[in-house]
């Protein structure tokens, strides 16, 4: 989701970065603009409503593209996100199972919730039971709160439970910050094959885009790495998936 505001401020720069690589990229905000384009819920801007603006765009996305893709991601619009690694990961997950992936936090709820900031990313089933149940108050929190952990709480009441989304060492691939937080923290946590960053400067989208995608070292070559964790048999992949994309603004900027 993204805002009025911030359409040319930062969503034109997930557009033109790595948003094209999404098999459907849709930008929610309060108001229709056919030109952009974004799709307008009825929902005030400001954060004390992320959480309806989310809730509202998930069922937005059910009713209208729930055929179109197996995984379904929210993130805000200075947000990076690889999807070639996204996809590699989401290819040993399972969209016929109830779960959501992203950077994990503890508390708030039983099983946590996931940093909206860093992205999150829900099963088809996930979706179908939002779209089925997601509208009853005593399921899901309609507006209001933190929206990251509303919506963990949420999945929790929906029987959605939070996946592990660590490579096969334990290392992070979703992060709710950017990159030189992560790293000057502990640069060996971090994934090779990570997934997303947040708080990126609409510069450094395009720093991103050209460090991943057309830096080269002369003379080093890269195999491809098996870095999934083994999952169960009822739990396993089926090819690399098609992701559709809900972009949202500052979803987690005052998560606990």
């Amino acid at each position: 989701m993204t805002s009025p505001q911030s359409l040319e401020k930062k969503a034109v720069h997930v557009r033109a970065t790595w948003g094209h690589r999404c098999n459907k990229l849709i930008f929610i905000s309060s108001v229709t603009n056919a030109s952009f384009p974004t799709i307008g819920v009825n929902v005030s801007e400001g954060r004390k409503h992320l959480t309806g603006k989310t809730m509202k765009a998930f069922q937005y996305v059910f009713h209208h593209h729930f055929d179109d893709a197996d995984w379904f991601m929210k993130a805000d619009d200075d947000t990076y996100t690889i999807l070639e690694n996204l996809r590699y990961f989401l290819s040993s997950q399972n969209k016929d199972s109830p779960i959501f992936f992203g950077h994990h936090f503890k508390p708030y709820a039983k099983q946590g919730y996931l940093s909206g900031g860093a992205g999150y990313i829900i099963s088809k089933e996930a979706l179908r039971r939002v779209g089925a149940h997601g509208t009853k108050a005593s399921m899901c929190r309609q507006d209001g709160g933190y929206e990251d952990v509303e919506f963990g709480k949420c999945m929790q009441n929906l029987g959605v439970k939070v996946g592990n989304s660590t490579d096969r060492f334990g290392r992070s691939r979703f992060h709710c910050f950017d990159p030189a937080t992560h790293l000057i923290g502990d640069r060996e946590s971090i994934s090779d094959y990570a997934i997303s960053f947040h708080y990126v400067l609409p510069a450094n989208m395009y720093v991103l885009e050209y460090f991943v995608y057309n830096l080269r070292p002369y003379g080093i070559h890269y195999e491809h790495q098996d870095l999934n964790q083994e999952v169960s048999e009822s739990h396993g992949g089926e090819g690399l998936a098609k992701v559709t994309v809900c972009v949202d603004f500052q979803s987690c900027i005052d998560s606990p």
